[in-house]
């Protein structure tokens, strides 16, 4: 059983859906940019228009009311409101725009999840360094405390970043999202590092100037799927997952509900791999500062992302200094989980309710949001998405046994995502939504699909039973 307070959610983020990426006074991004660079996203698909929400939110707002959802996920373009990055030049029509979402969502009785950094930096940013540079967590931090001065009064969850993991590797080691870097070796960790102390000195902020008056709760948005090993009598196998699991989901988890530094598995993998490939410079992963504001404690509930799960076996160390080397560890698909249109995205309910109860053992029982969940359909439209419909029905299963049986204490489930959009390098060849946006409309037309129909009976089915 859900309690009466349960958060029926689903979610979008600004650059996926907006459009308008020169409307009225906005700032560049970083995805702005790496977008209209060649050969950088399939078909040279982009955001410059999108769902087009800037203009259409309306139609936005009456898909979020068919749904019947308590709460709406959204981010904010933080280009959108300060142009520069920094708090210099306020764009008004920005500020406009987000307090009439945010407006019209309560008017509807639908709390807003905000979440203030969605991928999205503003290019002028990054021409100083970006997350590379220390000073972006005070940039960060300012950007922060004029949000939560200007939309707090209202907004009562806050996300500060959603996907740390993904940003730092597939940005600044990867290069295959923006801004599209591929430095080996220590990028990544100092991204990753910046962003944790961008988000502890926000949560301090928050903490310290608006909770008492706001009474809201911030987080951080961390991904991980479910990881266990391919032989579990294997000592190897055991040990890989182990590091697997630091480097992805304790990455950032540790050093915030945990110790208030990274994970020991973790750092000595990192100096393990330094000391074989000679490298004579300090740890690679970089030391939290005495003189800073703790990590530890700054988060209000545990936000989760989840799509998959995999099954871990020793190696992967492809002798170059890189995080991949660092981890050594090979994930493996189980050849008996269906896959939903993406190749990497396996359904596996049963990895979510697992995922549960290890958050609830490791970092001390914290209320959980989950804030991201979702399946992606490829190749033809289909409108009635059936499996999609069962993925629904038995993801949110077994989140109720994770509350039901393990204790689990999730307050929150957000469907990802509210419509079909950009999704990140695969432009509009993948599609999540709940509803289905027709990109070759210029009016961008929303129609539900049968899922999204399900998801709406399910959230009726569980709201009727409390009330009964």
């Amino acid at each position: 059983m859900f309690s009466r307070d349960f958060a029926w959610g689903a979610g979008s983020a600004a650059y996926q859906i907006e459009g308008g990426w020169q409307s009225d006074g906005k700032g560049p991004s970083i995805w702005d940019t790496f977008c209209h660079e060649k050969g950088k996203v399939f078909q040279e698909h982009n955001g410059d228009v999108a769902c087009n929400s800037y203009e259409l939110w309306d139609k936005d707002l009456e898909c979020i009311q068919q749904l019947g959802l308590t709460h709406y996920r959204l981010s904010l373009s933080w280009a959108r409101l300060l142009p520069d990055g920094t708090t210099r030049h306020v764009n008004q029509k920005g500020v406009q725009y987000y307090n009439k979402v945010i407006d019209d969502l309560l008017a509807c009785n639908v709390s807003p999840m905000v979440t203030l950094y969605h991928f999205d930096l503003p290019q002028a940013l990054q021409d100083q360094g970006g997350w590379k540079s220390a000073g972006i967590a005070t940039l960060f931090d300012s950007y922060a405390k004029f949000c939560f001065e200007t939309f707090g009064d209202r907004v009562k969850l806050w996300l500060t970043v959603n996907e740390p993991r993904v940003c730092a590797k597939m940005g600044h080691e990867d290069g295959i999202h923006a801004p599209g870097l591929k430095e080996l070796g220590t990028t990544a960790y100092l991204v990753g590092h910046n962003m944790l102390r961008a988000h502890a000195m926000a949560w301090h902020t928050y903490n310290s100037f608006y909770r008492p008056k706001q009474k809201g709760a911030v987080s951080l948005a961390i991904n991980s799927d479910w990881l266990e090993p391919l032989n579990p009598g294997c000592k190897e196998d055991i040990a890989a997952t182990e590091r697997d699991l630091a480097f992805t989901l304790q990455w950032f988890a540790w050093p915030v509900f945990v110790t208030g530094d990274y994970p020991e598995v973790m750092r000595s993998a990192i100096d393990t791999q330094s000391e074989k490939m000679g490298y004579s410079g300090s740890s690679r992963l970089p030391r939290f500062s005495k003189d800073e504001p703790a990590i530890l404690g700054t988060a209000d509930f545990f936000a989760l992302n989840y799509y998959t799960s995999r099954k871990v076996k020793a190696g992967g160390d492809c002798g170059q200094m890189c995080m991949r080397s660092d981890q050594n560890a090979e994930e493996v698909l189980d050849p008996s989980w269906p896959i939903s249109g993406v190749f990497w995205l396996a359904v596996v309910p049963t990895g979510l309710r697992k995922l549960l109860k290890y958050i609830k053992d490791t970092f001390n029982n914290p209320p959980v949001y989950i804030t991201e969940s979702g399946f992606s359909q490829v190749g033809p439209l289909q409108i009635k998405d059936v499996q999609r419909c069962e993925f629904y029905r038995d993801t949110i299963l077994e989140m109720a046994k994770a509350i039901e049986e393990d204790g689990v204490n999730v307050r929150g489930y957000f469907a990802w995502s509210l419509l079909d959009n950009f999704e990140w390098t695969d432009g509009y060849s993948v599609r999540f939504g709940l509803f289905h946006v027709d990109f070759s409309d210029a009016m961008r037309s929303r129609t539900i699909y049968m899922s999204g129909e399900e998801y709406a009976k399910i959230i009726i089915k569980h709201k009727s039973a409390i009330d009964n």
